[in-house]
């Protein structure tokens, strides 16, 4: 496969219509060769719009279709695992969007289809390929801060601040929606990569909005899954970490990571509400200095950035995805990597409906 093209059918087209297509166009090793929805005048829609030549409203007959090399899965939560593993029985790649599936079992089933398929399933895990991330991961890694003594997340945004946004699969616990799915499915890979297991965990999950218009009938319909999460975390070398979490702060402080250590500080953010890659700026003191601002290294700029933010850190995604393809194995973020966070995910739900601390085992 190593230099040829990689023919793609992208299935899910919100996401997958706003990033993963014009993702899949952008790179030069990968063609949008199908596009799935499951109204068939609104599949040859979307493949026209986009000069896609198969717009299909049957999984059988996208997978069927020669051209298809690999499968982009950008679906709601619960359609994941049967498109995931209706793709790998058919001999397809899969590159899946977080959260991996609904729990996780569903995760580790598709893990387990993956490998006795052999194919690579890669996670949309973006904020390891975002340049200011790589840079904090870079200067932690160089000892910066030392021995982390604390570790705190906070993600403040107000996507769903607003009532009378329209309730749909997002609002249902059962469906995969919620903040913990949407934002700490990230956090806690971001979290290992930068800082290694975890080794328990306590969460609290709360929904601000109990109610929101359906929006065909405009009837308020309940809501069950969070807006908004507390965690603690008990890293496995020991540090303390605090995530707090929420899509319903209205001028809200938007989404940073401070790591405090006994030889100095790091601080990684963005005030940006709208758009969750945009902005993220790296500051940095070392013990008794004030915070300085510092520079992210030249060679891990993106080589072109867009209006949407999260397009050039997808199209960073999409090349270790075609790299591992070519090598023929999964590197992180990988699945491995998808059901970890998903471990994690069904923890924090148990802890917060025990009101208890959870171990993760190692």
């Amino acid at each position: 496969m190593a230099g040829e093209t990689i023919g793609v059918a992208v299935i899910g087209t919100g996401f997958g219509q706003k990033i993963h297509i014009p993702g899949f166009q952008i790179h030069h090793r990968t063609q949008v060769v199908a596009v799935y929805h499951r109204a068939a005048d609104k599949a040859q829609e979307i493949a026209t719009q986009h000069q896609i030549p198969h717009g299909c409203s049957s999984l059988q007959e996208l997978l069927s279709l020669p051209e298809v090399d690999a499968v982009s899965v950008a679906t709601p939560p619960f359609l994941r695992k049967e498109m995931a593993i209706a793709a790998l029985q058919a001999g397809k790649h899969v590159l899946l969007e977080k959260p991996t599936a609904l729990n996780v079992e569903e995760a580790r089933e598709i893990e387990q289809v993956a490998q006795q398929q052999q194919k690579v399933v890669g996670l949309d895990f973006e904020f390891r390929f975002v340049p200011a991330w790589q840079q904090l991961k870079a200067q932690l890694d160089e000892g910066y801060v030392g021995t982390p003594r604390l570790i705190k997340v906070d993600w403040l945004v107000p996507g769903r601040a607003d009532p009378q946004r329209a309730w749909n699969w997002y609002a249902r616990k059962d469906q995969g929606g919620g903040a913990l799915g949407a934002f700490a499915s990230h956090t806690f890979d971001y979290l290992a990569w930068l800082f290694g297991p975890v080794k328990r965990l306590s969460a609290h999950l709360t929904t601000a909005i109990p109610q929101r218009p359906d929006p065909q009938t405009g009837e308020l319909k309940p809501v069950d899954a969070d807006d908004t999460c507390t965690l603690m975390l008990e890293m496995q070398a020991g540090t303390p970490c605090q995530v707090t979490i929420s899509s319903v702060t209205y001028g809200g402080r938007g989404h940073w990571v401070e790591v405090y250590g006994d030889r100095g500080t790091l601080v990684l953010g963005s005030d940006h509400l709208k758009d969750y890659v945009h902005g993220f700026k790296l500051w940095g003191a070392p013990v008794g200095q004030s915070l300085v601002e510092l520079p992210i290294a030249p060679a891990l700029a993106f080589p072109k950035t867009y209006d949407d933010g999260r397009l050039a850190p997808f199209i960073r995604v999409v090349d270790h995805w075609v790299n591992c393809l070519d090598g023929g194995r999964a590197l992180a973020p990988a699945i491995a990597e998808g059901v970890y966070s998903q471990l994690l995910m069904d923890l924090a739900q148990a802890s917060h409906q025990r009101g208890a601390w959870m171990s993760v085992s190692p």
